[in-house]
């Protein structure tokens, strides 16, 4: 339940479109609307080119050009973190100094032990990006973002082009690192055992022009979402939603 006087992620976007390279008008959102509430991990899932990246994008200011409106949830910060696909470290930063130039001036010197211990990051304080693999690059990303402790979190398909080993190694991290600073997420996926695994509830969109196909929540505890339960899992989403996504 919402606790009172709280203000989810709301978004209520009436329209989005691009011009193509030929001029034509591409519709990519039409009607989208949905609410993640204040603490929840909420998982955007979709077909490839469905808009769920145009979708962050709008909702962390980079796009400007819409119909519609957006609400921020209202936190203890007014400050609102991402992680994209590639991590974005200044080569010239150590990981410490990457993610304390998040914070702002007088945070600087705030104790982050306890988020480096959890995300496997404390022997690797010291180190440059170019002498970390992309795992090790992903997680100075998410200690980063998680470093400003912000209302909201979008995170945009943080775990792609790696190894499923590797990856899923960094769910469960991020998992963990949660729900030591839970905040409100929302993530763009298009990895159902990925959103399942991860996601208190998937808000599953239509292909493009992107609408809100339905809502599948997740009451499993995340702790028993073993290899068996995400193959039911599976089975009971597709139930729901036959289309592919």
């Amino acid at each position: 339940m919402q606790p009172a006087g709280v203000a989810p992620l709301k978004v209520d976007i009436a329209e989005k479109t691009f011009r193509s390279a030929e001029g034509v008008m591409i519709d990519v959102l039409r009607g989208l609307s949905f609410e993640v509430r204040q603490g929840e991990f909420a998982c955007l899932l979709g077909p490839s080119g469905c808009g769920k990246t145009t979708t962050l994008r709008i909702l962390m200011g980079l796009d400007r050009d819409f119909s519609g409106r957006y609400q921020l949830p209202e936190g203890s910060s007014k400050r609102i973190a991402a992680v994209f696909q590639e991590p974005v470290l200044l080569p010239w930063r150590t990981v410490e100094q990457n993610v304390r130039l998040a914070l702002s001036p007088r945070f600087r010197g705030k104790d982050l032990d306890s988020l480096f211990e959890i995300l496997g990051l404390s022997a690797m304080r010291s180190f440059y990006p170019s002498e970390l693999s992309l795992g090790l690059a992903r997680r100075a990303a998410l200690a980063r973002a998680f470093a400003t402790e912000p209302s909201v979190l979008f995170l945009d398909e943080p775990f792609a082009s790696l190894d499923e080993r590797t990856a899923d190694r960094l769910r469960r991290l991020l998992i963990s690192v949660w729900a030591a600073r839970p905040t409100t997420v929302l993530m763009v996926t298009h990895n159902l055992r990925e959103a399942l695994l991860l996601a208190d509830r998937i808000i599953v969109l239509t292909p493009s022009p992107a609408q809100v196909l339905g809502v599948f929540d997740l009451r499993l505890s995340r702790e028993f979402r073993d290899t068996q339960a995400l193959d039911d899992l599976i089975l009971d989403f597709h139930k729901r939603f036959p289309i592919p996504v």
